[in-house]
């Protein structure tokens, strides 16, 4: 085992080896021993560690490799016919918000699906559709890059504050999100946000049906055992007034 794995985790995630050494049970000299290589983790003792890292699946099996193991989890694709259970229940969580809109993300905030709530948003949005369905459609870039999503939000400032700070935490998690980050750093608000004055951040944005407020949540797989499986969140919109409702209903339908 190598310092670039075991020991980074435990570093990004602020825990001395003494607090580590507690959880696990083990001396912090034999820890020590562990992230410098001086001695040679069991599987079983490894898999102890990054279970209390609270490690992502896929740094867990990038620490399994360094060490010389076989990867822990798989990383099967959305479309494997493995996977027909997972697309069921997204599926599912997205028709039954209809007529609001919903939308699965990966943990780059790469889009996967969106329901009909999605796209009639988009319309009302004055955005053709039929980018949800590119592959490539990204919503940490959307919502920040200047000419994009954000020049529709009447509060651009509080949202894109919330979504850079709710970005960056992840990204602790997420290596793969971190190289988005500092492509977008340069475009994230200087400002400060305002001081909130409702329990939930709601994202006021100009639409052809007047303006809408929308705040929203996120499912995700309770104990997901497979690294694509874990980076999937369905994120719920609800509208945060009645002209909003109204309007999301009368789009949907259309």
């Amino acid at each position: 085992m190598n310092t670039s794995t075991l020991a980074a985790l435990r570093t990004q995630r602020r825990i001395s080896q003494l607090e580590l050494s507690m959880r696990v049970g083990v001396s912090q000299r034999h820890l020590s021993c562990i992230e410098t290589g001086r001695s040679r983790a069991s599987r079983e003792m490894l898999m102890a560690v990054l279970d209390a890292l609270d490690a992502p699946l896929a740094e867990r099996n990038k620490a399994l490799l360094a060490a010389g193991y076989a990867p822990a989890y798989t990383e099967t694709s959305l479309d494997d016919p493995e996977m027909a259970p997972v697309r069921a229940a997204l599926s599912h969580l997205l028709q039954a918000h209809d007529p609001a809109p919903a939308l699965v993300m990966d943990g780059t905030w790469t889009l996967l699906m969106a329901n009909k709530g999605m796209r009639g948003l988009m319309r009302l949005l004055g955005v053709d559709p039929a980018l949800l369905d590119s592959g490539d459609f990204n919503l940490l870039r959307a919502c920040l890059l200047p000419g994009g999503l954000r020049h529709l939000c009447v509060n651009e400032d509080e949202v894109c504050a919330g979504l850079w700070q709710r970005a960056s935490g992840e990204a602790h998690h997420v290596p793969a999100l971190r190289p988005l980050l500092e492509e977008l750093r340069p475009h994230v608000p200087k400002a400060l946000a305002p001081a909130p004055v409702t329990p939930l951040m709601h994202t006021r944005l100009r639409s052809s049906a007047g303006e809408l407020a929308l705040f929203s949540a996120f499912t995700t797989f309770g104990t997901p055992l497979d690294v694509t499986v874990a980076s999937l969140r369905v994120e719920h919109f609800f509208p945060a007034d009645a002209a909003t409702r109204e309007a999301l209903a009368r789009a949907a339908s259309d």
